[in-house]
């Protein structure tokens, strides 16, 4: 990364310490040091202060790194997406094997403790949607290749989308033998 020379050169000339300069754009001389080895990058409201206190364009101060950002802001964007997977699979999960025993033990207390743990999930089943549907990813292959940081190629990405059909009508019919099954367990319960 050049950012990191870039803001190393505009604090020399300005005889600035590290210092000075985190004390001027609000951050600590550590953060600064951290920019200027690489091992962090700027976000956008530094870089912002950064451009304006060196008196350079914004084009000037990052180069050639807008790749690179493009890039931390793909695997910030991963993790996200893995972590709110992992939330939903929980809840998901939290919620069938916990509305039976709530309802046996707290009666329709537990019922709205389970309907809270199910909302919360749907909650979370929507920002993956969101997620999905930002990225243009459907299938299970191509959601494997996002959390890993990858792309399919255009033949693969083709392929894919021909499957999306099958698998909708799979997830419906595995949704509505969950939803029987549920139903069923209630039946049984009450």
């Amino acid at each position: 990364m050049e950012l990191g020379s870039q803001i190393k050169n505009h604090r020399t000339n300005m005889n600035l310490s590290q210092e000075e300069l985190a004390e001027k754009i609000y951050v600590t001389r550590q953060t600064i040091s951290n920019w200027e080895t690489n091992k962090s990058y700027p976000d956008i409201h530094s870089l912002l202060l950064l451009s304006s206190l060196f008196n350079v364009s914004l084009d000037q101060l990052i180069k050639g790194d807008v790749k690179i950002m493009k890039e931390e802001i793909n695997k910030e964007e991963v993790q996200y997406f893995n972590r709110d997977g992992a939330i939903f699979s929980i809840l998901l999960l939290l919620f069938i094997v916990s509305i039976v025993p709530l309802a046996k033990l707290l009666g329709y207390y537990g019922l709205i403790i389970s309907a809270i743990i199910y909302a919360v999930a749907m909650y979370y089943a929507l920002k993956l949607e969101k997620f999905k549907k930002k990225y243009d990813i459907q299938t299970y292959k191509e959601i494997v290749a996002f959390t890993e940081g990858k792309k399919l190629d255009e033949i693969q990405k083709a392929q894919e989308s021909g499957k999306r059909p099958y698998q909708k009508l799979l997830l419906v019919l595995t949704f509505s033998i969950i939803g029987f099954a549920v139903c069923a367990l209630f039946a049984w319960v009450l």
